[in-house]
C-alpha cells in the first residue's frame, strides 16, 4: 500500500461510543506523514547522490581509458616521455581509484542506512497495526457484553437491542477489513 502524505494527514476517522481522541489520532497522522515525507526526501537525495556518484565513476573510468591511450602513444614517441608519463597516471589512476572505492563505499553505507530506517518504519506500522486491532477487539468483546446486558432486560424494552447488533457488526468489518 502507497500511501500519499496528503492522504495521512488528510484521513479522518468516525467517533463511535468511547472513541478515540481525534485530536491526538490527527497528531499521530501528522507525525507519521511527516517522518514518510523525510524518509523519502531522503531517498530521492541518496538515490540523486548515487547517480552523481555513478556519472563520477564513469568520469574516472574514462579518464582511466584516456590516460591508458595517452600512455601507448608516449610509448610510441619516447621512450623517456614513456616513464614519466606512466609513473604520473599510475598515481593519477591510484587517486581515482581509491576516490571512487571511497565514494561507493559511502554510497552503498548511505543505502544500508536508509534500508534500516525503512525496516523500522515497517515494524513501527506493524505495531500499530496490531495494536488498533487489539482496541477494536476489546470494543467488540465490550459491545458483545453490553449485548448479553441488553437480552437480559429485552422484556422490558425490544427496540433497543438493535443499536449493539449494528454496532458489533460495524467493529467485525473493520477487524476484517485490517485483518
Amino acid at each position: 500500500m502507497n500511501l500519499s502524505i496528503s492522504e495521512i494527514r488528510s484521513q479522518k476517522f468516525r467517533t463511535k461510543f468511547s472513541g478515540f481522541d481525534t485530536v491526538e489520532v490527527s497528531s499521530f497522522l501528522a507525525r507519521i506523514a511527516d517522518e514518510i515525507a523525510d524518509a523519502r526526501k531522503n531517498n530521492d537525495d541518496l538515490s540523486k547522490k548515487v547517480i552523481e556518484l555513478e556519472t563520477r565513476l564513469k568520469d574516472y573510468q574514462s579518464i582511466e581509458k584516456a590516460l591508458q591511450q595517452t600512455l601507448m602513444q608516449g610509448q610510441e614517441t619516447a621512450g623517456k616521455t614513456v616513464e614519466i608519463a606512466r609513473k604520473e597516471s599510475q598515481l593519477i589512476l591510484q587517486e581515482a581509484e581509491i576516490k571512487s572505492a571511497q565514494i561507493l563505499e559511502k554510497a552503498r553505507t548511505d543505502l544500508n542506512s536508509l534500508n534500516e530506517q525503512i525496516t523500522i518504519l515497517k515494524a513501527k506500522k506493524d505495531s500499530i497495526g496490531a495494536r488498533l486491532k487489539m482496541v477494536l477487539k476489546s470494543e467488540l468483546d465490550l459491545i458483545k457484553a453490553l449485548e448479553v446486558d441488553e437480552e437480559i432486560h429485552s422484556n422490558k424494552n425490544e427496540n433497543n437491542s438493535a443499536e449493539p447488533a449494528v454496532m458489533k457488526t460495524e467493529m467485525e468489518d473493520i477487524l476484517k477489513q485490517l485483518g
